[in-house]
């Protein structure tokens, strides 16, 4: 059994964010798997959609109203979670990535956790999420965190609506 360095997570006002918190290249990371996993890859960010590079390049304005979570180990950011001010008492999750290094450790569970504890302190609730129907792996953790599937309110083929009350 390999021993696994101790995972920290951090809960920051959007606004509050700098280059130091790491969540630029978790960004990236994120936004290029994901458009490679629409069939629409991309080797950099230049090549994004502008909503997207605009989170990479700024996210402390991108992210300004919103709760962002890192996790970091041995002195790395490892993975991240966006989770968006309350509107109409509902809060919704998004951006969850981690490193494929820390995969499988609780790493991503923790994030959402974390998340969850953010909106039940700020008692937004129901908890909200989308996520793409080749995501197996992510689908299958929301569903053992308590989230069900509900009606998408976007018509994007293959994405996934999930809440927890």
């Amino acid at each position: 059994m390999t021993d696994r360095p101790a995972v920290l997570i951090h809960r920051l006002s959007g606004r509050d964010l700098s280059p130091a918190d790491g969540l630029p290249p978790l960004l990236t990371a994120y936004h290029l798997c994901t458009e490679a996993g629409k069939g629409r890859a991309v080797d950099r960010v230049e090549a994004l959609p502008a909503r997207y590079r605009a989170e990479i390049l700024s996210p402390s304005s991108a992210f300004a109203d919103d709760v962002v979570v890192i996790a970091r180990s041995e002195g790395a950011s490892v993975g991240c979670l966006v989770v968006t001010a309350p509107v109409g008492g509902r809060t919704e999750i998004k951006r969850l990535w981690v490193e494929p290094a820390v995969r499988g450790a609780g790493v991503a569970s923790a994030l959402v956790g974390c998340a969850l504890d953010h909106a039940a302190q700020t008692g937004a609730t129901p908890v909200a999420l989308s996520v793409w129907n080749w995501r197996p792996e992510a689908i299958a953790l929301y569903e053992r965190l308590g989230f069900g599937v509900v009606g998408s309110w976007d018509a994007r083929d293959g994405l996934v609506r999930m809440e927890r009350a």
